[in-house]
């Protein structure tokens, strides 16, 4: 069972990024990246991991214009998945992609003050 729930999530973070990058024509909507979908085990309930481009206007202008076309989007996986019952979509933002970026960002940093207290060693 646990099988065919993370086949299904895989095919739909396919679809969806096909979806939202091609059918949705909505303005508001960034530069989206669909990075994971959780399926609940009776495959009611699809949550969408999205990260977005820009700023955070942007992300939330997106985030809004997601779910106003939650239906539409929903209808689309019905048509390109069998599914008896397609699932509910939430949308979130991947939390982790920021996590990372922060992390790298604060690695360069103490680096440069390693090099610095190196270099002020040095003279």
């Amino acid at each position: 069972m646990a099988h065919r729930v993370n086949r299904v999530g895989e095919q739909m973070k396919k679809e969806l990024g096909d979806i939202i990058g091609r059918k949705i024509k909505d303005p508001r909507i960034g530069f989206v990246t669909v990075t994971d979908v959780e399926v609940t085990g009776d495959l009611q309930q699809a949550k969408v991991f999205i990260s977005v481009l820009g700023d955070d206007v942007q992300k939330e202008n997106t985030l809004k214009a997601l779910a106003k076309a939650k239906g539409f989007i929903r209808t689309e996986i019905g048509q390109r998945i069998r599914l008896r019952k397609t699932p509910e979509i939430t949308f979130e933002f991947d939390q982790s992609i920021d996590y990372g970026n922060r992390i790298e960002t604060l690695l360069h940093q103490v680096q440069n003050e390693d090099k610095e207290s190196e270099n002020q060693d040095k003279e």
